[in-house]
C-alpha cells in the first residue's frame, strides 16, 4: 500500500557517538544512530521518513509520515502514514499511527491508537503482523 509511493531520501544522520540536547526539525529523511534528548519533528507539508536504528535512543516525541523504529523511544510516537516496528524496537509511550507493521519481538509500553477515521477519509487503519519468514 505505502510501498507504491516514492520515499523521500535520507539526507541527515545523527551518528552513533552523537548526543543531541534539544528538539530537531527535519525535512525529507533523517536517520538516528545516536541519542536525542528532545522532540524529533518532521516539517509539516513535506513527505518525511525517520529511521531510528537499533543503537539509537530518543527521549521525546516523534512526528513524521513514515517512522521505522529498531531502537528505543521514550515518548509519544506519531506516524501519519506508516509505523514500522522492527524486532528490537522498544517504545515507552503512546503510539498514534495510520498503518502499523510490527515484527515479533518489538515491545510497546503504552496505548496503541489509530488516527480517527475522520482523519483518514473514513477508512479503517491497516494493521499488518510481520512474520519472521519475510
Amino acid at each position: 500500500m505505502f510501498n507504491r509511493k516514492k520515499q523521500p531520501p535520507i539526507k541527515s544522520l545523527i551518528a552513533a557517538d552523537s548526543i543531541i540536547q534539544g528538539h530537531i526539525s527535519f525535512g525529507e529523511g533523517l536517520r538516528i544512530d545516536g541519542r536525542v534528548n528532545g522532540n524529533v519533528l518532521a516539517i509539516e507539508g513535506r513527505a518525511s521518513i525517520l529511521v531510528i536504528s537499533e543503537t539509537a535512543v530518543v527521549i521525546g516525541e516523534i512526528h513524521a509520515d513514515h517512522v521505522i523504529i529498531n531502537g528505543k523511544v521514550t515518548g509519544q510516537v506519531n506516524a501519519s502514514e506508516l509505523l514500522e516496528l522492527q524486532p528490537t524496537a522498544r517504545i515507552d509511550g503512546d503510539v498514534n499511527y495510520r498503518a502499523l507493521e510490527m515484527h515479533q519481538g518489538a515491545v510497546i509500553s503504552g496505548k496503541l491508537k489509530p488516527f480517527d477515521e475522520l482523519d483518514i477519509g473514513g477508512e479503517k487503519p491497516a494493521l499488518t503482523l510481520a512474520s519472521n519468514n519475510s
